[in-house]
């Protein structure tokens, strides 16, 4: 009694913590299962519960029609156990007992929480069918009197079965889940081949593992209403503001000018030498932007290397090659044009390789552009915020 109690204060307090789970929006509505089980057995008789336990099995196959009811066909076997404790003498037989059950979910009855999803449920149950028996050689092997055990059978037994059990199973919204289950099973008066005058009771205790599949939800129902709402947004519109503009200015002026093209050691072709172009280019759309101007194509080498020999003629070189790709490429009157060279007598720079080169220099009036900064009128588009009334549709569940 005291244990029962205990039973049913761990299921009620099991069957609440599941009604306190939030409620989920798609709710369970059907679901497969297949299981096995294993545990012990008991057929209540004469005789310390000890010495009558023997091991069980089951295998099921099941369907939830909602999230609460299921039913499932129940195959229980192996065998039980029955005896005369005042001789000390007990025996064995084999059954095996077919069920269709009716499950019902208690957690998912009474909770709020429709999605199925619950960390245990308490599942109550019962069902009907038949169990047969046979093997009842050990019985026999007694050789009692038949005063004794005036109900026993012989070749085998056929009996009803009348079943009430509660279940405790694990989340069944996922794919494996395990459960234990006690059961407690009405058979005929001569199942365990003793009379009493009153069904024979057999219980069973079983820790199974259960695959679910074919799981269905549906989520909640909504109507569609179409209400009026204000909202406040962002519109451009045209505007004219005055900005300041930078425009170019072109005039004449006097200058000086002084550019240098560098070349590479042992360099002194400006047709061989990589990169000599754009800077030669350079040279001449400046000399371009004057008409008078008249300039000096001095070339220079590095006293860090060679002889004064080669570096003069590598200087030489150097000036009239650059001073012909501006006369033959890029157009430059070659009356404006003067070629000299220092050799290395004259290192314009600090860095020795820098003193590879060929400078241009120059003095006449220049084409100068400049730029001034003018006031204009421009088309523009300022945000201006507007509330505007709008339609929308929207979803209401229904409860």
């Amino acid at each position: 009694m005291k244990n029962k109690k205990l039973f049913m204060t761990a299921a009620i307090s099991m069957l609440l913590a599941g009604a306190a789970q939030a409620q989920d929006d798609l709710r369970l509505k059907s679901y497969s299962f297949v299981e096995a089980q294993g545990g012990l057995q008991l057929t209540s008789t004469d005789a310390p519960m000890d010495k009558l336990m023997t091991p069980t099995a089951a295998l099921s196959l099941g369907h939830y029609f909602s999230s609460v009811v299921g039913a499932r066909l129940h195959v229980n076997a192996w065998e039980s156990k029955s005896g005369f404790d005042d001789i000390d003498k007990y025996y064995k037989w084999k059954y095996v007992t077919p069920d269709l059950d009716l499950l019902i979910n208690l957690t998912n009855l009474f909770s709020s929480n429709k999605s199925g999803s619950h960390a245990l449920n308490v599942i109550l149950l019962g069902g009907v069918g038949l169990t047969y028996a046979w093997d009842n050689d050990e019985l026999k092997g007694l050789n009692l009197p038949s005063n004794v055990t005036p109900l026993a059978w012989d070749d085998n037994r056929l009996s009803h079965n009348l079943r009430a059990g509660l279940r405790l199973e694990t989340n069944v919204t996922k794919p494996l889940g395990l459960s234990l289950e006690v059961n407690a099973n009405s058979k005929d008066d001569r199942f365990n081949s003793k009379t009493n005058d009153t069904d024979d009771w057999q219980f069973t205790a079983m820790l199974g593992l259960s695959y679910r599949f074919g799981h269905k939800y549906e989520g909640p129902k909504y109507i569609t209403k179409i209400i009026d709402y204000e909202e406040e947004i962002e519109v451009d519109e045209p505007t004219t503001i005055m900005v300041k503009e930078k425009r170019p200015v072109e005039k004449m002026e006097q200058k000086k000018i002084e550019e240098a093209i560098f070349f590479n050691i042992r360099e002194s072709e400006a047709d061989k030498a990589a990169g000599i172009d754009a800077a030669i280019k350079k040279v001449a759309d400046l000399m371009k932007t004057s008409e008078d101007a008249t300039f000096t194509v001095t070339g220079y080498a590095d006293k860090g290397t060679g002889t004064a020999k080669l570096n003069k003629m590598y200087a030489q070189k150097r000036a009239e090659s650059v001073t012909a790709k501006l006369v033959n490429e890029h157009g430059i009157a070659a009356s404006r044009l003067k070629s000299d060279s220092k050799g290395d007598t004259v290192q314009p720079f600090a860095e020795n390789d820098k003193n590879r080169c060929v400078i241009v220099t120059g003095e006449g009036t220049f084409k100068v552009t400049t730029y001034e900064e003018v006031e204009v009128e421009k088309q523009t588009t300022k945000k201006v915020k507007k509330t505007v009334t709008r339609q929308k549709e929207v979803q209401e569940r229904v409860r």
